[in-house]
């Protein structure tokens, strides 16, 4: 069994001299088939270029009937001329007495009014029909098509040939550029018999090396008799592996008879499993489906039930049965709608039989819908975080290499570098504690030191520091207004002061930020029925309708150049409204742009008597 093959009986032999007989073969019939038709389309077109239009044949044939030969054969050559834009064919205008009336060859006018002497031509007058000819030129080695068309007119239900048009033209042309695309084809075609020989060398020694090795682990898992032998035709490796077959038939009765518990089995894997499952039979119908496919599908097990896999899930219009069946893949369908986000994995294999018979396909549907999302998240967080650093890295890289080239030493220069380098290091500082304050907060790690605190009073005193900072300045770049309408009624609402003071000094800053000069600030804080609503409204810019759904995203800017030049990081709203759902609250913003935007936060409340509070105490 183990013998040695001899190379001219081996499978690697074969495979190759059939390969490259067929694409020897092959090339060949191609070739023939692709010159001819080559040359016959060229010839069609040759002969439609050089072919009057109809409008000029009826010009043509009304000149002719014209009694003032004279003035005929001048418009002749009008005609001729006109219609003669760039057509290399001799072109020869014959009326029915076989005179030459006209001629497109300006050298050659002389003709006119001579007789013809081509039986063709007279024949085409007598007889009123097309003739077409390629003749030869053996002296000059050239090809020619002549085209003789007579002219007719009808009158009164009869028709006169009153001439012919007589066209001559050189194929040399036609034939020297189906020569050259004749030689670039047979060029590529040596080319790829070469390499198709290389190639099913080496496809033959990567199919039988598969085959070599399942021959001997054939070998080794089966050990036993049955009835029943495969015949061995050969003693190449295919007859090999018949052999080994023969060895494992015993277990097939074995496994006959283990393949009804097996399919029990089976079904309460199914009826159990996470992921969905479809079977289908050979022709590509669903014959099994599993609850989590129907549900992913939002089908009904029985809908799906004999239904195309393709339509089932709806790829038809990309993928055939053919090509699911050839290239089992692996695909990702995306079922998302308007109300929810699904994108399932689906993987494709094969029920194939011993014989190498396929009956038909398994697809497994995996959600991948949060994975896909983590996914773009995490590139888009990269993305962002790369470019932000990227911008102060290279404004003080830039003022070091001017410090380093000698501005140190001038006393005015240094110290701004110096104070952009610094502005820039603390801009970056801030950022690098913003990802952490984020990143302690998406890993559950941020601990929420919640008390219950009187809001009014916080709320109050975050607006005096500002209030105050507008004081100390004696020369502010801008002015501005704090308004505040509040409830009167205190409000005990349990936060973590530090963390909401922080995004109360964030919108606040925004607000300035992006308020004019001389604008008004309005806050509010009012309670409803489990509510306490606290807003911030400025009179800036506003913010387009497009851009509010995005605001809270990290990194994301309204207005890039300004926030950046201001020294914002685009993480201040993304860490508010991780701190304020933290707070099991609610923050959002509206907006109309030239009119300001207003930000509000919603936090849950429930009224607290003064007793009460000394209780906890």
């Amino acid at each position: 069994m183990n013998n040695r093959i001899k190379f001219y009986q081996s499978i690697k032999f074969k495979i190759a001299l059939v390969f490259a007989l067929i694409l020897l073969v092959t090339l060949e019939i191609v070739g023939a088939v692709f010159v001819r038709q080559l040359e016959h389309q060229n010839l069609a077109t040759f002969k439609n270029q050089i072919q009057l239009q109809t409008y000029v044949t009826n010009s043509l044939t009304t000149q002719l009937s014209n009694s003032n030969e004279v003035q005929a054969n001048g418009r002749i050559k009008t005609i001729l001329n006109d219609s003669d834009s760039g057509n290399t064919a001799q072109i020869q205008v014959i009326d029915n007495k076989g005179t030459i009336r006209g001629t497109n060859q300006i050298n050659n006018q002389a003709i006119v009014g001579q007789k013809t002497t081509d039986d063709n031509v007279k024949n085409a007058i007598y007889n009123g029909k097309k003739f077409e000819k390629t003749t030869y030129d053996s002296s000059t080695g050239a090809r020619y098509y002549t085209m003789i068309s007579p002219l007719i007119k009808s009158s009164n239900n009869n028709s006169t040939v009153v001439g012919v048009v007589y066209t001559r033209a050189n194929l040399d042309s036609v034939y020297d550029s189906i020569n050259s695309i004749t030689l670039i084809y047979l060029f590529a075609a040596s080319i790829a018999i070469i390499l198709g020989l290389l190639i099913s060398i080496v496809i033959s020694r990567a199919i039988t090396r598969p085959i070599e090795e399942m021959k001997k682990q054939t070998i080794r898992i089966a050990r036993g008799d049955y009835s029943g032998q495969v015949h061995v035709y050969g003693n190449d490796e295919l007859g090999q592996l018949a052999s080994a077959v023969n060895n494992l038939s015993v277990r097939v009765e074995e496994s006959h008879e283990s393949t009804e518990s097996e399919r029990r089995r089976l079904d309460s894997v199914l009826a159990n499993m996470t992921d969905g499952v479809l079977a289908t039979d050979r022709r590509g119908n669903v014959i099994i489906i599993n609850e989590t496919a129907a549900s992913f599908l939002d089908l009904d097990e029985n809908q799906a039930m004999g239904k195309s896999i393709l339509d089932v899930l709806d790829i038809r219009k990309d993928y055939s049965l053919r090509d699911l069946l050839e290239k089992p893949d692996e695909l990702i369908l995306d079922f998302s709608s308007e109300d929810h986000s699904l994108v399932l994995h689906a993987h494709f294999s094969l029920i194939q039989r011993e014989s190498g018979f396929i009956s038909g396909l398994v697809c497994v549907l995996r959600d991948i819908t949060e994975q896909q999302r983590i996914d773009q998240d995490r590139k888009q967080f990269v993305s962002n975080v790369s470019h932000e650093l990227r911008t102060p890295l290279t404004s003080v890289r830039s003022y070091i290499e001017a410090l380093s080239d000698g501005a140190w030493k001038d006393s005015k220069l240094a110290p701004k570098f110096l104070k952009v380098t610094q502005d820039e290091t603390d801009r970056m500082i801030r950022m690098i504690n913003d990802l952490l304050t984020l990143s302690r907060m998406d890993s559950g790690t941020q601990k929420m030191e919640v008390e219950l605190v009187n809001i009014n009073e916080l709320f109050n005193y975050v607006l005096n520091r500002f209030d105050m900072i507008l004081k100390k300045e004696d020369h502010p770049e801008k002015t501005y207004t704090i308004k505040r309408y509040f409830t009167k009624r205190d409000l005990w609402v349990e936060l973590d002061t530090d963390r909401f003071t922080q995004v109360l000094d964030n919108l606040m800053n925004n607000a300035i930020k992006y308020s004019p000069d001389g604008g008004v600030i309005t806050c509010r804080l009012y309670e409803t029925r489990n509510k306490v609503i606290l807003s911030v409204s400025d009179q800036g810019l506003g913010i387009p309708r497009k851009d509010i759904p995005h605001i809270f995203d990290r990194f994301y800017r309204v207005d890039k150049a300004r926030s950046r030049q201001q020294g914002g990081s685009g993480l201040g709203l993304a860490i508010s409204k991780e701190t304020v759902e933290a707070l099991h609250g609610q923050i959002w913003a509206e907006s109309v742009e030239g009119k300001g935007s207003t930000f509000y936060i919603a936090l849950p409340y429930e009224p607290v008597e003064e007793e009460d509070l000394w209780d906890e105490v």
